[in-house]
């Protein structure tokens, strides 16, 4: 980590790295944000059809339910056991009634991270954008409207087929068990150790989709219901994505980059108040959090503000400053698309592990 281009004394990147997660914090946000959320969802639910309190207890259901989902993030860099219970919690709350494990993104996150597949076909969060046309990208963006219908027929249909079609699991663990915006990814199988933790996971919300379906078709559970679900789940995987996409400037074309390449292809988005609302938990701090990945989403601002108070004018990290999502989105559509310059790495994984 101390690798990144910082002009830091040591003592201040020991001291930066050695900031530990406050539990009151992580507890308190997410309880506050789950709670704001599920009690805006059912003030959409009561709500007439269309009307201006629908609407906007429709958009607070989004923005609070995604700060409460992007806790996953924490939960990908949170070391074991130092946060007993929060897991469990945030699947009760988030992941089990989005269908959304944990294991999802857990893991795989780290390959979006690991200096040798940053950027490369074996980064699940990484595409060469900038070399796509704005309508691909209009495609990748509209495209996330189906995901949550794809997550009720990968954990109501292709999980349970295929405990009994040996190939359907190994194309479902491979292509369908990450959150990726890569579809060239292909997960690495997960070790025995972390299998039983997939698998339990599997079979919860695998038992929440059959129940929320059946629920559904006997009448249990008002369509209504199911459609207010539906358009807070995409709400929230498309504000999700517009964030994503403001998150690098997605020019590499597959080759390993070096720790100032990597730097400088992330983003730190400075805007508001849709930034703040769309890139919660510190993912606004984009390329601080590439530098320093463990540091605990709560301690990014003042960290930021710290550097632009002590690094040179000429310091890389200020070169990684935008005003907001959109307008770093409104740009990446609106210019022409670059020339590849570099051929793409193999399949071949440059580390493997879950």
């Amino acid at each position: 980590m101390a690798t990144f281009p910082f002009v830091l004394e040591p003592e201040h990147v020991r001291s930066i790295t050695a900031v530990r997660p406050r539990p009151w914090i992580y507890w308190s946000d997410l309880l506050a944000s789950a709670a704001v959320g599920w009690g805006a969802f059912l003030i959409s639910l009561q709500a007439p059809l269309p009307s201006l309190l629908h609407v906007g207890a429709t958009a607070v259901a989004i923005c609070a339910l995604l700060r409460a989902a992007i806790f996953v993030h924490e939960l990908a860099h949170l070391k074991r056991g130092r946060l007993p219970g929060f897991a469990l919690a945030w699947h009760m709350l988030i992941g089990l009634p989005f269908l959304l494990p944990s294991f999802m993104y857990v893991g795989s996150h780290s390959d979006h991270h690991r200096q040798a597949t940053f950027g490369t076909i074996n980064d699940p969060e990484y595409v060469p954008l900038a070399r796509w046309s704005s309508r691909r990208i209009a495609g990748l963006i509209g495209g996330t409207l189906a995901v949550p219908a794809l997550l009720v027929l990968r954990w109501g249909v292709l999980g349970p087929l295929s405990f009994l079609i040996p190939p359907l699991r190994r194309l479902v663990l491979e292509r369908g068990s990450s959150l990726a915006i890569n579809l060239r990814y292909r997960r690495p199988l997960p070790r025995r150790s972390v299998a039983v933790t997939w698998g339990l996971q599997e079979v919860a919300v695998t038992g929440v989709c059959w129940t929320a379906l059946w629920g559904v078709t006997s009448g249990r559970v008002t369509t209504w219901w199911a459609v207010q679900w539906y358009i807070v789940a995409a709400g929230i995987v498309v504000v999700n994505q517009l964030r994503t996409l403001a998150a690098h400037r997605y020019e590499n074309d597959g080759s390993p980059l070096d720790t100032t390449a990597q730097l400088l292809d992330s983003i730190t988005l400075t805007g508001w108040p849709f930034t703040v609302l769309a890139a919660p938990l510190g993912l606004r701090y984009h390329a601080l959090h590439h530098a320093f990945p463990t540091i605990p989403y709560h301690s990014l601002g003042a960290l930021h503000r710290r550097l632009l108070a002590e690094l040179p004018p000429d310091a890389p990290y200020r070169r990684t400053l935008h005003p907001g999502i959109c307008s770093v989105v409104g740009h990446l559509l609106g210019r022409s698309p670059r020339p590849s310059t570099a051929a793409p790495l193999s399949g071949k994984r440059a580390s493997e592990g879950a």
